[in-house]
């Protein structure tokens, strides 16, 4: 989740030159990430509290079928054997290199493989910053990725979930709608099925922009309120949101917003198709994501194994933006699910 540009007082002329830098090209995003990480791993923030010692964590970047570069990253405990494997799925402008760490160690202490990759032009994935021309395609990558983690002899014959946040929620569903039968359950957390009322342009300008969208798809004319003051509840969370530095910031291209809106509307035509196993959770005061729509979809989806935990009074980012024990809270129960799960899918 991303927030306005402020200044750190933490650091010198040179390091703010480079986070201040044009990030629409992946180099300038490298060199931000790289310059920043440890002020980044060192903010007062709980999901960095999870001690990492028993951790082993790999990063790597693989091209793929279509020729781009993707960033990928792994977390597995060192000693304990696996669960199961969880494909983790970023919201909308963000990186797996960042909140997302915290959340990878969290789990992967719990004993599950923690596997994540940023979306093509996102985070440190080659691509314009911010720009997705195809959400068919950015989910054929995503697929692409995490099958060939599944093929792995080590993994392959564990229990596999995917894990999305906000937009993330919306490519877990896609993926298994493109794959029916692969994955043993999903967790949603705010998932974007809907985008919030409140969160899109009027329909007259939303038809005047979609008409623009044809000719410039690459432009930043979608008005947008701040993601960061809407998601994040508590007031020091919110202000450690800034600190992602290569999170996506500006205002959404504007054929990046013609995809994420025609997404959700295909999602909400297609909740009665999900068959997987389903945790969604969701802040009762979200005002980014429609937590009404994650109702339907836990009445609509045609599985029978379905969970729907609404959080009253949370916002958006329920492990990143809330109060301490609330993030607790919503970890306990991703963790209780995916250990009733895997241990019922592994004594199979």
């Amino acid at each position: 989740m991303a927030s306005r540009p402020v200044r750190f007082p933490e650091i010198d002329d040179e390091l703010r030159k480079i986070i201040d830098a044009n990030m629409d090209e992946v180099p300038a995003r490298k060199r931000a990430r790289e310059a920043f990480k440890d002020i980044q791993l060192g903010i007062d923030h709980i999901l960095f509290k999870t001690p990492c010692d028993g951790l082993k964590m790999e990063e790597s970047y693989e091209v793929n079928s279509r020729g781009l570069e993707i960033f990928t990253k792994s977390w597995l405990p060192k000693s304990s054997s696996l669960k199961a494997v969880v494909c983790f799925c970023h919201g909308y402008g963000d990186t797996c290199t960042f909140f997302a760490e915290g959340i990878a160690r969290k789990l992967a202490s719990s004993g599950y493989g923690f596997f994540a990759m940023d979306y093509p032009g996102y985070g440190l994935s080659e691509g314009l910053h911010g720009y997705t021309p195809s959400f068919d395609k950015l989910v054929d990558d995503v697929i692409e990725h995490y099958s060939k983690v599944k093929e792995k002899p080590e993994f392959r014959t564990l229990p596999s979930f995917l894990f999305g946040e906000s937009l993330g929620g919306a490519v877990a569903l896609k993926v298994h709608l493109k794959q029916p039968n692969a994955w043993n359950g999903a967790i949603l957390v705010a998932p974007m099925c809907k985008i919030a009322d409140n969160m899109t342009p009027p329909w007259l300008v939303t038809q005047m922009l979609i008409g623009v969208a044809n000719l410039l798809p690459k432009h930043k004319l979608v008005p947008q309120k701040d993601l960061a003051e809407a998601a994040f509840r508590d007031p020091k969370n919110r202000k450690l949101a800034a600190y992602n530095v290569i999170a996506y910031k500006d205002k959404p291209r504007l054929k990046t917003a013609l995809e994420m809106l025609r997404t959700t509307q295909e999602i909400e035509r297609r909740l009665e198709e999900v068959s997987l196993p389903l945790l969604i959770l969701h802040g009762e005061a979200d005002t980014v994501t429609d937590p009404s729509v994650s109702k339907a979809l836990h009445e609509k989806a045609c599985c029978s194994d379905k969970k729907l935990k609404i959080y009253k009074d949370a916002y958006h980012a329920l492990l990143e933006g809330e109060p301490d024990e609330m993030i607790i809270q919503v970890f306990n129960d991703i963790i209780s699910w995916l250990d009733e799960r895997s241990r019922e899918t592994n004594s199979c």
